[in-house]
């Protein structure tokens, strides 16, 4: 039951002296004071609560030095920085302050990215709604689903590539996140919705596709097999920041793969086969083509018909998703045999 207003208690005060009850009558019935059913008589809106003034917090007088420390370190080599523990130290040294860690710490989280920004030193970070026009963008990403392949409860990966524009998306689960079954996964999504996007594919920092991590932002090093994929179907990846903050960059397809795990995959299917899940992951998706997201006036489907003749045509040529090896054949006729953590040999 939600909370009674202050102004449900006044109504019934006024409602019950119109109905003859004095002034006492009414404190008693009401279990208020006389100067509450006297400021219910004389107004049927209660008066606006005051707010109380903030109180000063122990660490306010000092704000002004922590601020000073910490544009003063704008300028002092990158080692000889103050930490907070380092700062901490100084209040209570050369302030005499009465503080905690945990005060300064907190105050130091907040204060120092804002000096920052001030001072021209880091960009002010915004949020702008993104719009997606039709056939230009997509988003790629796998999350683990529990099946219960063939009697026994194992943990898969599920694929999704998402259109941006549409919402169409395509899954397939398979039982590792290796590159060639990264690269056939890919395959078979671009060849499911007939086309490629003409813009960017959003990733994160898939295995199959990135070799290293670098300091910048978004800087990555692709690997070979990769940049040959991209390259045979037109793709330009972009890379969304790492863990949490680049999160929002593709909130599409992430959405996507919380919504298809529950309610596809609850109660966990019974299959005897992958194989067996994908035909059922097929019929799924094509389910999906009738739901609408949030309150978009069309279906998924049908703002999928206007996107899909607006994709690049796929190539004619197929990609092998497959690695090609070249074993080298020792004198005695013998094959090395990998991956092993012995190397063993076999005829």
């Amino acid at each position: 039951m939600p909370p009674m207003s202050k102004v449900e208690p006044y109504a019934a005060i006024r409602r019950d002296h119109r109905g003859g009850m004095s002034m006492r009558q009414l404190e008693r019935a009401h279990g208020v004071t006389w100067r509450t059913v006297r400021k219910a008589l004389d107004s049927a809106w209660p008066e606006p609560r005051k707010k109380l003034p903030p109180r000063e917090a122990a660490l306010d007088p000092f704000k002004p030095v922590i601020d000073a420390i910490l544009r003063a370190d704008l300028d002092a080599p990158r080692k000889q920085r103050h930490t907070v523990t380092r700062i901490f130290h100084r209040l209570i040294e050369e302030h005499a302050a009465e503080v905690s860690y945990g005060m300064v710490r907190r105050s130091v989280a907040v204060r120092k990215p804002q000096i920052l920004v001030e001072s021209g030193k880091a960009p002010l970070e915004a949020f702008i709604p993104q719009t997606h026009p039709p056939g230009m963008e997509a988003e790629v990403d796998f999350g683990e689903v529990t099946v219960r392949l063939a009697g026994e409860l194992v943990i898969c990966y599920l694929f999704s590539l998402r259109l941006s524009y549409s919402g169409k998306a395509v899954h397939r689960v398979f039982a590792s996140c290796g590159q060639e079954a990264f690269f056939e996964r890919y395959v078979h999504a671009l060849r499911t919705l007939g086309g490629v996007p003409r813009s960017k594919v959003r990733h994160d920092n898939l295995e199959g596709a990135v070799a290293q991590v670098l300091g910048l932002k978004r800087a990555r090093v692709e690997s070979d097999r990769w940049i040959a994929f991209k390259s045979h179907f037109g793709i330009e990846s972009f890379y969304c920041r790492p863990g949490i903050e680049g999160a929002h960059q593709k909130g599409g397809v992430e959405g996507q793969i919380g919504y298809f795990r529950r309610n596809h995959f609850v109660p966990v299917p019974e299959v005897g086969s992958l194989a067996e899940l994908n035909e059922l992951v097929e019929q799924w998706d094509r389910q999906d083509d009738a739901r609408r997201i949030g309150s978009r006036p069309k279906t998924v489907g049908e703002y999928f018909a206007e996107e899909r003749p607006l994709l690049m045509p796929l190539p004619e040529e197929p990609f092998e998703t497959g690695r090609i090896f070249m074993p080298r054949v020792d004198r005695y006729s013998q094959i090395p045999v990998w991956p092993t953590a012995t190397r063993s040999r076999s005829a």
